[in-house]
């Protein structure tokens, strides 16, 4: 089984990100279309955060024009903006890398519906605390590989397409 992805970016960066185009190319690979909000225009209207509520209907208005199974993706606040939708509308599974438990100035807290859930964090995060997603992780019983790395993960981009691919092999 194949489907759709939508991969969300991060806070101050862009739908051409490092990360985000590795998970696309996984997606080619794999024969799963896929594609990538701009949220940038969101980002810069509220700072330091960007306008999160409105980041949170783009993405859900772009799923609820998906005619089959979705899985939403997605690094930081995009990781976080996915969990979001995936309490209000079904998708197939969440892959997340770098995602923040909380955020500062909103009662939001990291949330997601229940289905297969994989995450990818650093173990050097100097925004989000590891030993944080890793008891959230243990509590929601999903899959969490840590790494040597910091929240950008800029050292393990290849490691988290791969593991993103076997994320998407075990929901075929």
């Amino acid at each position: 089984m194949s489907g759709h992805v939508i991969i969300s970016h991060g806070l101050n960066s862009g739908p051409d990100a490092t990360k985000a185009t590795a998970l696309a190319q996984a997606c080619d690979l794999l024969g799963w279309s896929c594609e990538r909000p701009d949220y940038r225009d969101l980002d810069a209207v509220m700072p330091p955060l960007g306008d999160v509520p409105s980041r949170i209907a783009r993405l859900q208005d772009v799923a609820a024009a998906i005619n089959g199974p979705v899985v939403l993706a997605g690094s930081s606040m995009g990781a976080f903006i996915s969990a979001q939708v995936s309490l209000r509308m079904p998708v197939r599974g969440l892959f997340l890398m770098a995602p923040p438990i909380s955020l500062e100035g909103y009662e939001m807290r990291l949330q997601t519906a229940a289905v297969p859930l994989s995450i990818v964090h650093g173990w050097h995060d100097e925004l989000i605390p590891a030993d944080d997603v890793a008891q959230w992780a243990k509590h929601h019983q999903a899959r969490i590989c840590l790494v040597n790395d910091d929240h950008r993960l800029g050292a393990h981009v290849d490691f988290c397409a791969q593991q993103f691919a076997l994320f998407l092999g075990s929901l075929s």
